[in-house]
């Protein structure tokens, strides 16, 4: 077993965060809608790529959130959440949950999941997640959610996002 010296600090970057921002962009990810239902029971959702496999004994996903989120109270309080993988023909509705001042689930197609958490019509995959924790990073929150359900449309195409724009898988 190491030991981590806590004394070390990581040196301040040598970029800007447009810089930043730009090189994350060339890491090629899938499009997610992230749902849950508050507490009053408003159905609230939100456009993210930042998700990831984490294990699968027990099965656990992660994604995370911007610490000024409006959303953030919902989710950092909430039982349950639904994480939807969009497909290829889905882009609408990621710019739709992305923007704000909008009734972002008017006229969307929808089934209530776990804990009422929306799972949306056509995705590739849903995955039903209960809120196991919660990490806090720089200015976003990291969310672990335990997967208590999960399905996926065999052969539906994802929507993939890339350096600033939406694309459709192409194998090689």
């Amino acid at each position: 077993m190491s030991l981590i010296d806590l004394s070390l600090r990581a040196q301040a970057p040598n970029f800007s965060q447009p810089e930043f921002r730009a090189a994350l962009g060339m890491f090629a990810t899938g499009v997610t809608i992230v749902t849950a239902r508050s507490a009053t029971g408003e159905f609230i959702g939100l456009t993210a790529n930042s998700f990831n496999s984490v294990s699968l004994d027990p099965p656990l996903v992660l994604w995370s959130l911007g610490r000024a989120a409006a959303s953030m109270a919902t989710f950092s309080t909430g039982s349950h959440y639904a994480i939807n993988i969009l497909a290829a023909d889905q882009q609408a509705l990621a710019l739709r949950f992305a923007t704000k001042g909008v009734d972002r689930f008017a006229d969307v197609a929808f089934v209530e999941g776990v804990g009422g958490a929306p799972l949306l019509a056509g995705a590739a995959a849903t995955f039903e997640c209960f809120n196991r924790s919660r990490y806090e990073e720089g200015d976003h929150v990291i969310f672990v959610g335990e997967v208590e359900r999960c399905t996926h449309r065999v052969g539906a195409s994802p929507l993939l996002y890339h350096g600033g724009k939406f694309y459709a898988e192409h194998p090689l």
